[in-house]
């Protein structure tokens, strides 16, 4: 199963399930989860190859689902699903083929469509540190300087570095040999009926008008919101925005 950090205890409002884009971990949305938690339980996984999870030879959406659906399955009862990018689109075709364990859905800056934004570039940029230099992240931080311009990927990246064993907790390889299939929308049949949220940074091009007819052939209860001044990264750039926006959907929905 899926590594999980778990926060706070069960109330009288459902458990949340918030799952990670690519490169990522569950540890990235402690601070998310730590201000949710005295309403809710939350629950951050580790997706297959990152993190403390397993590493797999696959990595398609179907599969993340299938990891998603075990973790659910565990704790007893549906639970609502909160996914950011790869992520999200993990999340959606996790609520499409088990709609009876997404209680709510709410996916942040992702649509269900294919995209063009290759990550390759970026696995080449880990691949390149000089693991023998690194006594801190910082050390890598400065490495990745060569390859990467802007200073928060390159802050984002080291979260996933074992400083002391000096290695990525990344499947650099499966992740970019998958990558097709990551940046893909699988076939999915069906739609989920259940109250859903599209929740996007305004300055970000990954949600567009022209997605939403695929959006809302699969989710037809679709809310579309926007955060001003966010991009892709909105609840890292817009955390009390984020999370405020958040709360007052799941409070109402």
């Amino acid at each position: 199963m899926l590594n999980t950090l778990e926060y706070g205890t069960r109330t009288d409002q459902p458990d949340l399930l918030i799952v990670h884009g690519l490169f990522g971990s569950g540890r990235n949305w402690g601070a998310v989860a730590k201000r949710l938690a005295p309403e809710r339980r939350v629950v951050s996984v580790d997706q297959r190859n990152h993190g403390q999870s397993p590493w797999q030879d696959s990595h398609g959406y179907e599969d993340m689902a299938r990891d998603l659906a075990e973790v659910i399955e565990a704790q007893g009862a549906p639970m609502d699903v909160l996914g950011h990018s790869m992520g999200g689109k993990a999340a959606m075709v996790l609520a499409l083929q088990r709609p009876e364990l997404v209680n709510r859905l709410i996916v942040a800056d992702i649509a269900p469509v294919a995209y063009e934004h290759d990550q390759n570039q970026n696995i080449a940029s880990m691949r390149s540190v000089d693991m023998n230099g690194v006594e801190r992240r910082a050390d890598a931080v400065d490495q990745l300087a060569a390859t990467i311009d802007d200073p928060t990927l390159r802050s984002f990246f080291t979260q996933s570095l074992d400083v002391k064993e000096r290695r990525w907790r990344l499947n650099l390889d499966v992740l970019e040999a998958e990558m097709p299939k990551i940046l893909g929308f699988p076939e999915v049949q069906g739609c989920y009926d259940g109250p859903t949220l599209f929740l996007s940074g305004a300055t970000s091009d990954y949600v567009l008008p022209a997605h939403r007819p695929v959006i809302r052939d699969l989710f037809p209860k679709a809310r579309f919101v926007k955060i001003a001044g966010a991009g892709h990264w909105l609840h890292a750039e817009k955390p009390r925005e984020f999370i405020q926006t958040l709360q007052a959907w799941l409070n109402k929905a």
